[in-house]
């Protein structure tokens, strides 16, 4: 059967273009539809249906072109886009929508958001009062380049947006989004009448995946102000606020490696994590015998205590530093982690880094993800956690223990991490687990001298016993030295 068109009308377009407004998707601070492109312009449009006949040739080419697809996907920037892989996750809603403000086209328009237009509108006059720059000047920065910011963005959540329409956006979030952040580091939030809850809430929501602008943005706005130095000094500072970081004695904070342009705030965020611009997993090839099967045999913080490995924060806070060192065959060994601060946005933060490096166009080792499920398999419970505080290695200000325990635990959920990171630590942590014969000797020391006064206690027994002991022997030699004369 020969291949069936089907033509659209205009009447139909014009349909169902109203139909995506009231579900919504309007042009910004205006009813009316925002034109979707200029293929709309036309009389008509011919779409083939999928299931018509295609000739060899044809097939063929969609092979190639499937290709190059492939490959371009892996050679260029991910682009902002809706999460996918982790959409069915019970707390997406909580994880993954914003909760004051929306940033970027995916969320924008929601009746929710309403209200943080206004500020977001007060936020960028005032920005640009500051720029030295015409209102026209600065946004003609972003409208000059706006074919390239569109390349920036997964089509499916642009496609409703004219380049009128999604520059005007993207300038107001853009000079909305820097003012905020140099307010908060200069502790100014306050001129704007803006809450504290309210605050806080805006900076976890510029870390969700669905709510980012190119970076680009920022930085071409940033190299157009009269305060640009101070604004770039203000978003490493603001990052650096961000990153659940536990400060480190002597530690000196990291600019961002200059070999690597951010792709958004999020991965600004995750460069800022791990320290680093490139990846290197952990390589093992002459381990033949680690393999998968090994890879969760230890449960939690409870069964590394158990064997006598002891918890340490380490003085470096980058999330790939995790070190097992064995110290002797009656000490133990020591696990060693960067310390983190959790909070309330510490679950929103890890979900969405989670969520960009499943990105399918995001070439990547899953450094994140990789992270989390190690400090997963470490934490079932509230118990984990308290060793994890004492340690220094959690900070916790979320509240209590078990509620961080079932926070890593819903993060931690259907992750898939790299198995090449971590893989020596979890190889030499195995080895020494495997040791049983060492159990009853830790075992004995854990529950016996895990405190300065039970040794104590123990040394003055042993000593009361020698004592004993020798007066023993000394009353025997007493009482058998007269018979001997």
């Amino acid at each position: 059967m020969a291949g069936m068109e089907h033509i659209i009308s205009m009447e139909e377009m014009i349909s169902r273009t109203v139909e995506r407004k009231e579900a919504g998707e309007t042009s910004r601070g205006h009813d009316q539809p925002v034109i979707v492109s200029s293929a709309t312009q036309k009389l008509s449009i011919a779409i083939h249906e999928t299931g018509c006949t295609r000739s060899e040739e044809e097939n063929f080419m969609k092979l190639k072109e499937a290709r190059l697809k492939g490959i371009n996907r892996w050679t260029t920037k991910p682009k902002i886009q809706k999460v996918l892989l982790l959409r069915g996750h019970k707390d997406f809603g909580k994880y993954c929508e914003p909760r004051v403000v929306s940033i970027g086209p995916i969320h924008h328009g929601k009746p929710k958001y309403r209200l943080a237009e206004e500020y977001k509108l007060t936020l960028a006059e005032y920005f640009i009062i500051e720029s030295g720059k015409t209102h026209k000047e600065l946004y003609m920065v972003i409208k000059n380049n706006i074919e390239q910011l569109r390349k920036c963005f997964d089509e499916e959540v642009i496609h409703n947006y004219n380049d009128e329409a999604l520059a005007w956006m993207l300038f107001v979030d853009g000079c909305a989004t820097l003012k905020f952040i140099h307010s908060v580091v200069e502790k100014k939030v306050k001129d704007f009448k803006i809450k504290y809850g309210q605050v806080a809430f805006v900076q976890q929501d510029l870390f969700l995946l669905e709510n980012q602008l190119p970076y680009q943005i920022l930085d071409d706005l940033i190299k157009n102000s009269n305060e640009g130095e101070k604004l770039r000094k203000s978003v490493q500072s603001f990052i650096d606020m961000q990153s659940m970081r536990a400060e480190t004695k002597g530690e000196k904070t990291k600019e961002t490696p200059p070999n690597k342009e951010p792709v958004h705030l999020l991965d600004l965020l995750r460069n800022r994590l791990l320290c680093s611009t490139s990846t290197s997993p952990e390589n093992n090839s002459n381990q033949e015998d680690w393999n998968q099967k090994d890879w969760n045999s230890f449960r939690n913080v409870q069964e590394l205590k158990a064997v006598g490995i002891h918890l340490k924060s380490s003085n470096d806070n980058c999330l790939r530093n995790i070190t097992f060192i064995k110290k002797g065959n009656f000490y133990g060994g020591t696990l060693s982690l960067p310390p983190i601060i959790v909070d309330d946005s510490t679950g929103p933060k890890f979900f969405n880094l989670i969520a960009y490096e499943m990105c399918p166009d995001f070439d990547n080792d899953y450094e994140v993800s990789s992270y989390i499920s190690f400090l997963d398999s470490l934490i079932d419970e509230s118990k984990d956690v308290i060793d994890l505080r004492n340690a220094g290695i959690l900070r916790n200000v979320l509240g209590s223990d078990d509620e961080v325990a079932r926070v890593f635990n819903k993060i931690g959920t259907d992750l898939v991490p790299n198995l090449e990171i971590y893989k020596g630590v979890r190889r030499e942590i195995q080895q020494y687990y495997d040791k049983r014969r060492m159990l009853w000797i830790t075992q004995v020391i854990h529950d016996h001298f895990s405190s300065p006064w039970t040794v104590v206690a123990f040394i003055a027994g042993l000593f009361v016993l020698i004592l004993s002991v020798l007066q023993t022997v000394y009353s025997m030699l007493a009482y058998y030295h007269p018979l001997s004369k």
